[in-house]
């Protein structure tokens, strides 16, 4: 069992469906389904680098199963692309490491993986200092 709390006004994402909380709520979620809560929820116009690109695409296979397919082909390209184009090993590995866990359809997991490429690919894009 899985146990949530949102704060008043706080949305979540279940099984594609959003809802709101009205008052602090707390659910119990007793069997599979796919869930993100509000922070974890990127918006389209978020999705300004490669990075952030992939974890909304990888947002959407998690909470769209019907156009999965479509969103991993999406998935697919973008992760070839950051591998290469990012040269540090550890921010390599870290694609890897997604790639593998969008194959095993651990998608929650994969989205936590991608929010560290995201920090990979910012701290590239950081202006270095003197």
């Amino acid at each position: 069992m899985l146990r949530i709390t949102l704060r008043d006004g706080e949305k979540a994402i279940v099984n594609g469906a959003v809802i709101r909380a009205v008052g602090r709520t707390q659910i119990a979620v007793e069997n599979q389904v796919s869930i993100l809560r509000g922070r974890e929820v990127m918006r389209p116009e978020e999705a300004t680098t490669p990075a952030r690109q992939l974890y909304f695409a990888a947002m959407l296979a998690y909470i769209d199963p019907a156009n999965r397919d479509g969103h991993h082909d999406i998935v697919v390209g973008l992760v070839g692309a950051l591998v290469v184009a990012l040269e540090v090993p550890e921010a390599k590995s870290a694609c890897i490491r997604f790639a593998s866990e969008i194959a095993q359809g651990e998608y929650y997991k994969a989205l936590a993986t991608a929010r560290e490429v995201i920090a990979f690919e910012d701290a590239l894009a950081a202006p270095q200092a003197a």
